[in-house]
């Protein structure tokens, strides 16, 4: 048995929408800043290229008027989401979109099975597409494709945790009457970014109560708010729900340099929630983790670094957040980016100190109104209590 699955080849970056902010530069300079600091290179970590999901795995979550559509659509057409700006048609959507789909399907077999302990499936996080529509860039559901397959394959309580900007409709939509599958997002407030989605009232359908779970943050967030936030919820619901596996999305999009969204992250910050969900996977799952990208549109400012943190941290040690990007890595951002300022180390100067939550602030800013709305919303429902911050 590996420890680390990558599924990953060059193929993947055919998800290109052309002049879009989902550019698929992103991916590639993430895999060479990975390689280039050795990351890939460990032992224990094997790459493998992804195969593409076949109808039936892209069926379980989505219709077949839908795969019809993805499969045969031309420009100029529209319905299902698509030959929108969001979703415009591409060269081999379909193969493309697939592709991707197989690949973090693939990242969760292996981990099921018992091949590895953790898989990373980069390219993918693509968790705004619906059963029968595109979404947000995305066009087939990847996260939910993974967690359909770990379910047919006999998995009983699956934890899926979701950290990009915006939050995970998709997923939360295709699984929001399953007791199985437990979602949590945080992400900033749908009052002011897409989907419009993602309220702490967004509990889980009947039968499924208490297996959706929001937390809506403030435009302006740093890290210690960021963080408080995570502490204050993700922990206390995976652990009442005692999941078998984790699976993550993890966007990069939060970071303050995003230019579509208005978290103040950095990298640092998020580096600090990449190895929190390792530890909840240790704790919790005997390190069983199936790791994903998802958004992110700082191309070389952020995406890289971040994602190559989250490579490291799947993948083994951490990486030293002073540690220098390498000039030839810098060379390769700035011929295939010009106009984008490459960073010079792996940090940002970030703290990812912060203050644990506590029901017991006199004058709570937006950040501890957020973390309370959903405590008070779902925690009873889990058979938490909401005022309790060992719960």
């Amino acid at each position: 048995m590996t420890d680390t699955l990558v599924v990953w080849n060059e193929s993947l970056l055919d998800y290109d929408m052309g002049e879009h902010p989902l550019n698929p530069v992103r991916v590639e300079l993430t895999m060479a800043l990975a390689g280039e600091l050795g990351v890939l290179d460990r032992p224990g970590v094997r790459l493998e290229a992804p195969k593409p999901a076949d109808d039936a795995a892209l069926l379980r979550v989505h219709t077949p008027g839908y795969l019809d559509a993805v499969r045969h659509a031309m420009l100029g057409a529209h319905g299902h989401g698509l030959n929108t700006p969001d979703n415009p048609v591409f060269p081999n959507m379909h193969e493309a979109s697939a592709l991707v789909a197989g690949a973090t399907m693939r990242a969760a077999e292996a981990v099921w099975r018992g091949e590895t302990r953790r898989a990373v499936s980069i390219s993918g996080g693509l968790h705004h597409a619906m059963p029968d529509r595109a979404s947000g860039f995305c066009v087939y559901n990847d996260p939910a494709v993974a967690i359909a397959r770990l379910l047919d394959l006999g998995a009983e309580r699956i934890g899926y945790v979701d950290v990009d900007v915006h939050h995970g409709d998709g997923v939360q939509q295709i699984f929001y009457d399953d007791p199985r599958v437990l979602t949590i997002s945080l992400h900033e407030t749908p009052l002011a970014l897409f989907p419009g989605t993602g309220y702490p009232a967004e509990t889980g359908g009947p039968g499924a109560e208490g297996t959706a779970v929001n937390v809506a943050l403030p435009p302006g967030t740093t890290d210690a708010g960021w963080l408080r936030a995570f502490h204050a919820v993700v922990p206390g619901a995976l652990r009442t729900f005692r999941p078998q596996v984790l699976v993550t999305q993890c966007g990069a999009d939060g970071h303050r340099l995003d230019p579509l969204a208005d978290l103040r992250l950095t990298v640092d910050g998020q580096r600090a929630t990449y190895l929190a969900l390792r530890d909840l996977a240790e704790e919790l799952c005997g390190g069983r983790w199936i790791a994903m990208g998802g958004g992110g549109y700082a191309l070389v400012e952020a995406v890289p670094r971040a994602w190559t943190h989250l490579l490291a941290v799947v993948t083994g040690e951490p990486l030293d957040p002073a540690l220098p990007t390498p000039p030839s890595w810098r060379a390769l951002a700035a011929d295939r980016c010009p106009d984008r300022r490459c960073p010079d180390a792996m940090t940002d100067g970030g703290d990812p100190a912060y203050h644990p939550w506590s029901p017991g602030f006199d004058a709570p800013d937006a950040i501890d109104r957020a973390i309370l709305a959903t405590r008070r919303t779902v925690f009873p429902l889990l058979g938490l209590d909401p005022a309790d911050p060992r719960d």
